[in-house]
């Protein structure tokens, strides 16, 4: 079994989520008392929030790719960046290390395309929302990305940022969420990405008319296929 490097706290609720289903599906693969080999790096997210909505990016991209030399350094030899918006500085962050960085969009895509989908709803941050680099990554796997209406994009921002980063989980909350998914697919989406690794606290595969895509556990499974490869 490869070490898998965890680059998390982004925030620490999904992290969490991360590392359970982890050991969960290696335990699944392996049976007995079998679990992850895998090095946990967990920053607070207060300084890299504030980061972001300073978009003050380049400091963020040195910030984590320091990290993930700290997690080579300890052995890892396979990254897995917990976070769907810090894709955004995915590259300067592989650029930092020799070992692979699993990138969570690619999983993504080559989920949707076994599943058949096309026409991809994006629920996410805002950041990962309205700018390319998240949608683009999708895209140029042969799929189309569509994402909320502004006033929708900002309740899901609100909701990640101000609820689900907090471990609160709202029965409103999630209301919301299905009705913007609703829109999304009256607008031709046949899935539905939930593009930030929160968002899996909130919705499930019941929530949503068409299939989901919930990018925190394609990304595990995908990590847990390269580390027993």
């Amino acid at each position: 079994m490869k070490r898998i490097g965890l680059l998390g706290g982004m925030s620490w609720e999904s992290t969490a989520l991360y590392y359970r289903l982890l050991n969960e599906g290696v335990a699944q693969r392996l049976g007995g008392l079998h679990s992850a080999d895998c090095v946990l790096m967990s920053i607070d997210f207060a300084p890299m929030a504030r980061l972001q909505a300073e978009s003050r990016w380049d400091e963020a991209a040195a910030d984590l790719a320091g990290k993930a030399r700290e997690l080579e350094g300890a052995g890892a030899e396979l990254l897995v960046l917990c976070t769907n918006t810090m894709h955004k500085v995915a590259p300067q962050i592989q650029a930092a290390v020799d070992i692979p960085l699993l990138h969570i969009a690619d999983v993504t895509a080559d989920a949707a395309r076994r599943a058949g989908t096309r026409r991809l709803g994006l629920l996410a941050t805002a950041f990962t929302m309205e700018q390319p680099f998240y949608r683009e990554r999708l895209e140029s796997h042969g799929l189309e990305v569509l994402v909320p209406d502004p006033d929708d994009r900002a309740l899901v921002h609100r909701i990640i940022y101000d609820e689900l980063c907090r471990g609160v989980v709202s029965a409103t909350s999630r209301d919301r969420v299905r009705e913007v998914i609703g829109d999304v697919v009256g607008r031709g989406a046949d899935g539905i990405v939930l593009g930030c690794t929160e968002i899996e606290l909130l919705i499930a595969a019941s929530d949503s008319p068409v299939p989901v895509l919930p990018t925190t556990a394609l990304h595990v499974e995908a990590a847990i296929d390269a580390a027993l490869a």
